[in-house]
């Protein structure tokens, strides 16, 4: 497959790669941390929120081959034409949907059994960066309350919302699910050291679900 310009190939499970863009956002570790998170079940219909160039919905479907259908949104083209590319190098069967979340068709309502979302998470401006890549981490063009209400109504009854966020806004974010009628079932916080504060929390929440969390031991991200 020939590279666009400042495009490369990076690996991110076993033998697959994934086209990144050097002057675009690049996928981290929070990606692949979310994507072990979640755990599938067979006949899971998934789909990955705010997937920039797919490496959480990519890397999900490589540790989970039991799910029927993927489906990732992303509002960006030259992201969602990446993740089109290598979904054709890698032979995945996918559908990639360039639109804004807040625009996602109503076909798609309570279609999802499992919504994956690596969201934008930090607050402020985006001064002396780059806009493309700053939609990527800064709520610019969505809040976490418009994530929460668009997962809400693409998810089945009984289906899951796997989001990762920053640890210091956990309280902001299980409100907003539970607000919602997304209840918390599951949460896990990540540090950097054994020692460390957590600077990143994970939180898997159903709809429909019945009150009761289970805290997972701190993920320790080195």
């Amino acid at each position: 497959m020939q590279l666009k310009e400042n495009e490369v190939l990076e690996s991110f499970y076993e033998d697959k790669k994934i086209i990144q863009n050097i002057n675009l956002y690049r996928f981290t570790s929070d990606s692949i941390l979310l994507s072990r998170f979640a755990k599938a079940k067979f006949g899971d219909k998934v789909a990955d929120f705010c997937s920039g160039s797919g490496v959480v919905g990519f890397h999900f479907l490589c540790l989970n081959p039991v799910i029927s259908s993927l489906t990732l949104f992303e509002m960006q083209e030259s992201l969602a034409d990446m993740s089109r590319r290598t979904a054709q190098l890698n032979a995945f069967d996918c559908e990639v949907v360039c639109t804004r979340l807040q625009d996602i068709s109503a076909e798609f309502n309570d279609r999802f059994s499992l919504i994956l979302c690596n969201p934008p998470y930090e607050r402020g401006g985006f001064e002396n960066e780059v806009y493309e890549r700053a939609v990527c981490r800064k709520e610019l063009t969505i809040t976490l309350e418009e994530i929460v209400e668009q997962a809400f109504k693409k998810l089945k009854f009984g289906g899951r919302l796997a989001i990762i966020n920053r640890a210091d806004r956990v309280a902001e974010l299980i409100y907003l699910l539970k607000k919602r009628g997304l209840e918390p079932k599951k949460i896990q916080f990540v540090c950097g050291t054994p020692e460390a504060k957590p600077y990143l929390v994970m939180v898997e929440a159903v709809k429909g679900g019945k009150e009761g969390v289970d805290v997972l031991p701190t993920v320790v991200n080195k």
